[in-house]
């Protein structure tokens, strides 16, 4: 008897939209000007809560940023923060240019940006953010949505002054500052390396 309910095909213990979700999803650097519904970002946000977590600690936060000036404010000001870090993080170099270029967005001109904090030093809390932001990459994804995780953000993010600005309490740490928004074009898939497995027992 139908329930009326479609179900997924499945492909061996994983349906095929997942799969496809979890194949096909990359990295987007090209955006267009079209805003993200509230109503959007809030289904991203309820799909990221649903990450499980250390003892159910659920240690997360979240902050929503929709305005365009206020991004583009922060990416000018990030790229002067990190510039100010070349000598202590030699890894950097290789982006001063960009860093120096003023038409260089590091939030690629996105509409949106969420920021996953961390609320708490625990033991587990930094990884249990990240399992969140793929949740929310991933429903992105699925929803036609662009994604990409600014790492560049982070160390501006978690200035004292700039936590201030935001009304962040001081001990919230910036863990996953991901850039959402309608893709100008969809990044090919990129070729993954093998799984490299050290022993199977």
């Amino acid at each position: 008897m139908s329930t009326g309910v479609d179900k997924p095909i499945q492909k061996g213990w994983i349906s095929v939209e997942l799969h496809e979700v979890i194949n096909n999803r990359r990295s987007v650097r090209s955006y267009t000007d079209t805003n993200v519904d509230k109503a959007i970002i809030e289904r991203l946000l309820n799909s990221a809560i649903q990450a499980p977590s250390a003892m159910n600690s659920q240690p997360w936060a979240y902050a929503v940023i929709q305005d365009v000036t206020l991004l583009k404010e922060y990416s000018d000001r990030s790229k002067h923060f990190l510039l100010s870090l070349l000598d202590q993080v030699p890894q950097l170099n290789k982006y001063k240019a960009a860093f120096e270029n003023p038409e260089f967005n590091i939030f690629y001109n996105a509409q949106s940006l969420i920021i996953i904090f961390a609320k708490s030093k625990d033991l587990h809390s930094n990884e249990d953010c990240c399992l969140a932001a793929q949740n929310l990459m991933l429903t992105a994804h699925s929803l036609t949505l662009g994604t990409c995780w600014i790492g560049f953000a982070r160390p501006f993010l978690n200035l004292p002054e700039v936590k201030e600005e935001l009304n962040i309490p001081i001990a919230y740490e910036a863990i996953a500052p991901i850039i959402v928004g309608y893709p100008q074009v969809n990044p090919p898939a990129v070729p993954r390396k093998a799984p490299e497995i050290l022993f199977w027992k």
